[in-house]
């Protein structure tokens, strides 16, 4: 067995708490309230951006997400949003600090993250690649990290798919210079985490903040909270000592 080198974590839901339903709510409510004043209707807008969204997740490698997400967003509006784009853009530096009050905090986290990098494993943060470096770095904050704690972070800007595409993970490992063997993904949702394993990567499916459908055991993945997950990395190294 391959010995596992890298261990990727996804972010909300899993090292970041998160109510996702209040989340969406605080973070349209505010992006709307922001784009307002410049003519943008609230309703539009958001349909816009959950177009936009849908684009980045259907994305098949030719771009980057974020030139997907903005091809749809002018599809609606035009050329104007090329005029606005950096005031949605300063959102996501002052009023996106809404949402923070949807999430939480877990020290099992930090500490579990800590402690891998100690025992010499590579750890990336393997988010969903649907939101910009700068919103990305605020989440990564409210969950008691910085960029420098991971080897590789995933954005809009950097990344030519998304979960749960097989060629997102596909795509992460190779700029680890991993092969699938050689990561454990982590995360909470099992339609968009999961999938890592259909290119050989070994899952472990985190409980806290669970996302499963209706049908779906969790109990056909390795899962459980964070001292569980150490547990099931440690019975992965002892067999491959053995």
């Amino acid at each position: 067995m391959m010995a596992i080198r890298y261990i990727l974590f996804d972010l909300d839901g899993t090292l970041l708490p998160m109510d996702q339903g209040e989340f969406l709510k605080l973070y349209f409510g505010e992006m709307a309230k922001k784009m307002a004043p410049m003519g943008y209707d609230p309703k539009e807008l958001v349909q816009a951006i959950w177009r936009g969204t849908a684009a980045m997740i259907a994305n098949d490698g030719n771009c980057f997400n974020e030139l997907r997400f903005w091809q749809a967003l002018r599809e609606r509006f035009g050329d104007r949003v090329d005029r606005d784009f950096s005031v949605m853009d300063s959102f996501y530096e002052k009023e996106f600090d809404c949402a923070r009050a949807a999430c939480g905090y877990d020290a099992a986290a930090v500490e579990t993250v800590r402690a891998l990098k100690q025992r010499g494993y590579c750890v990336a943060l393997a988010t969903n690649p649907v939101f910009p470096a700068v919103a990305t770095r605020k989440r990564i904050s409210w969950a008691g990290f910085s960029l420098e704690d991971f080897a590789l972070v995933t954005t809009y800007e950097n990344s030519t798919y998304s979960k749960p595409s097989s060629g997102y993970y596909a795509e992460v490992a190779a700029r680890l210079g991993a092969k699938p063997e050689e990561c454990l993904m982590v995360g909470n949702d099992i339609s968009d985490d999961m999938p890592a394993a259909e290119i050989g990567m070994k899952v472990f499916l985190l409980t806290n903040c669970l996302i499963a459908k209706e049908g779906i055991s969790p109990d056909r993945y390795p899962n459980g909270g964070f001292a569980e997950l150490m547990r099931y990395i440690e019975s992965l190294e002892d067999e491959s000592v053995g």
